[in-house]
């Protein structure tokens, strides 16, 4: 049970890395949150008012975030490296965690669209993480046979 423990602590991982990056968007990136603001007041005409300041305080709340999902995200891999039976495994599945939350975020939050060769490389991946987690380890016993040989 404790590498289900690890493969869970591993996608949680890759999840927070996903939102670290989005805040970092957000907070350095274009002016995601002063039109998010706009919208939410209603129009250009409102952004007179509390947009002209709020976007600022949004912005340095989501540099704070990605200091904390960096934090607690490195929390969460060290736990999975805890629980893996494998160092690889806990990195394959917070890699690719991360790669399906970051195509999920940047959908919803940015509306960004995944070319076709990029689903194809990530079928991939999930595939390899698939053999990955499905092989079973071998015995210690079965190590040390192979050594005697």
């Amino acid at each position: 049970m404790q590498a289900g423990w690890g493969a869970v602590h591993s996608a949680v991982a890759g999840l927070l890395g996903a939102l670290a990056a989005c805040s970092a968007k957000l907070g350095l990136g274009a002016d995601y949150l002063r039109e998010a603001c706009a919208a939410a007041a209603g129009g250009e005409e409102a952004t007179a008012g509390p947009c002209d300041w709020l976007h600022v305080v949004l912005r340095a709340g989501c540099l704070v975030l990605v200091f904390v999902c960096n934090a607690v995200m490195w929390t969460f891999f060290a736990k999975a490296l805890h629980y893996s039976s494998s160092s690889a495994i806990a990195t394959v599945t917070a890699t690719a965690s991360n790669f399906i939350s970051s195509a999920l975020l940047g959908k919803l939050l940015f509306g960004e669209s995944r070319a076709l060769l990029w689903w194809v490389g990530i079928s991939l991946a999930l595939c390899g993480l698939l053999l990955v987690h499905t092989a079973s380890p071998w015995s210690e016993r079965q190590q040390a046979e192979k050594k005697d040989k």
